[in-house]
């Protein structure tokens, strides 16, 4: 079936903009609903996937942040926030859910009383370990109507628009 064009719902917005007003080309709405639409639809993916495992996504996305930080599994709340991309509050609010749940412990700088790192506790460290996994899998299901030439050519493409926006390294 690879290599047959089937319309979707953008084209059918696409189709009625073309009647509608012939004048415009209108061809960034493919692109920009398309990545909108899949959006939508990896972020309840995802959703489903954490919820099914007890977890919010974002709560994983701080569990594996610290865990490819490598031992001692830990970083300073501002280098957590940057990585999470939300505000300073949203964070704090993140880790003080974690922190209850027994996911993250904050651990205090003993030179620097102002400065926090949040670190993975055991039971975090496990279930990240248990999940990241699981999480790949359900990751190779979403993209398995790709083949591997089909996945690099969209990963690079994906990275060049990215990056033409300003979202380059998280360093």
């Amino acid at each position: 079936m690879r290599g047959l064009v089937m319309a979707d719902a953008v084209d059918a917005v696409i189709a009625q903009w073309n009647k509608e007003r012939p004048d415009l080309d209108v061809w960034p709405m493919g692109v920009v609903g398309r990545l909108s639409r899949l959006s939508r639809l990896v972020e309840q993916t995802l959703k489903r996937f954490f919820a099914e495992h007890g977890l919010e996504s974002f709560e994983f996305d701080v569990l594996a942040t610290l865990r490819r930080s490598g031992s001692p599994y830990e970083l300073t709340a501002g280098a957590l926030l940057k990585a999470a991309m939300v505000t300073s509050g949203a964070i704090t609010n993140r880790i003080d859910r974690m922190e209850a749940k027994g996911l993250v412990e904050r651990i205090r700088d003993s030179e620097d009383r102002r400065s926090v790192r949040i670190r993975l506790t055991p039971e975090g460290l496990r279930l990240v370990d248990e999940l990241v996994g699981l999480h790949v899998e359900n990751e190779i299901r979403m993209l398995s109507a790709l083949g591997p030439a089909e996945r690099d050519q969209l990963s690079g493409l994906l990275r060049m628009l990215l990056e033409s926006m300003g979202d380059t390294s998280l360093d």
